[in-house]
């Protein structure tokens, strides 16, 4: 489902320490997404997910179908090959059982990188890995709350190169509504400049769409999604995004952030530059 809130409010958190730094005022110890892989279970992580993307697109297989051949969820699959969950030696046991193949210990070899392509395919934007790196890494993401008005909705979205498929892939982290957590695509185009981080699940879309970075690297743009309305009903719904590269953010926030707390108004001001500097507009 794609639906980014349900009715019910976000819990929240505890209270909140200001800092000075308009994007360091945020709470308690970090919680942030960590590219790299020393909070990674097995520091062999990143090379089972390479070795995996790589059987996959050998095999010419959907990730559904190889989660259903090793019995894990979809969820699982892509939150770890997108790098934001680590595979658990449970899981990649499971993985190599379907795929006749080892996947990690001396048995696996390592491939040669450099088969993989180096360029996004043209219905993303064709756009070189190389001309890209700058977006790979981790975002805060900031939008206003769908289930509790006039409050900040703020997680994670962890950007990484996809090497078998050649493009880049996105992925949510630290929400609050984690079923709801969205992962996907890139695209480029440069027709554009624009950057799209689109969803497909079976057929239903989300999108993101976001403009050229600013000078201080913050992306604003809008997010199209669907609401949980009453009962089974999905409503479309769109809002103001922002997403500031989290390298900058000393302690970084998630979850409801709610009006009197220290991290409102600066997280607010940043999704209000959205609509008022004509990033982004709304018409009825």
């Amino acid at each position: 489902m794609l639906a980014g809130e349900g009715r019910k409010p976000e819990a929240r958190s505890g209270p909140v320490a200001a800092c000075t730094e308009l994007y360091g005022i945020v709470r308690g110890h970090r919680r942030g997404i960590d590219v790299s892989d020393r909070d990674l279970i097995d520091s062999e992580t990143r090379e089972v997910g390479r070795r995996i993307r790589e059987e996959i697109a050998r095999r010419r297989i959907s990730r559904q179908a190889l989660a259903d051949m090793a019995r894990i969820s979809l969820s699982t699959l892509e939150k770890a090959l997108a790098g934001t969950r680590p595979f658990t030696l449970a899981t990649t046991i499971r993985i190599e059982e379907a795929l006749g193949v080892p996947l990690h210990g001396e048995a696996a070899e390592p491939a040669d990188a450099r088969a993989f392509p180096e360029t996004a395919p043209e219905s993303m934007g064709a756009y070189a890995r190389a001309a890209v790196r700058w977006i790979e890494g981790s975002w805060l993401t900031l939008r206003p709350s769908f289930g509790t008005p006039g409050h900040v909705y703020a997680y994670a979205t962890v950007i990484r190169w996809n090497d078998a498929d050649a493009h880049l892939d996105f992925a949510e982290t630290q929400r609050l509504d984690a079923r709801f957590e969205q992962a996907g695509h890139v695209s480029m185009p440069n027709l554009s400049g624009h950057i799209y981080l689109a969803t497909n699940d079976h057929g239903q879309h989300r999108l993101i769409m976001l403009g050229r970075p600013t000078i201080d690297g913050t992306l604003y743009g809008l997010l199209t999604t669907l609401q949980v309305g009453t009962g089974s009903q999905l409503v479309p719904a769109a809002c103001p995004v922002a997403m500031i590269p989290l390298a900058r953010v000393e302690q970084p926030r998630f979850g409801l952030i709610a009006p009197e707390e220290g991290a409102f108004a600066p997280f607010r001001k940043v999704l209000d530059v959205a609509m008022e500097e004509g990033f982004a507009r709304f018409y009825a």
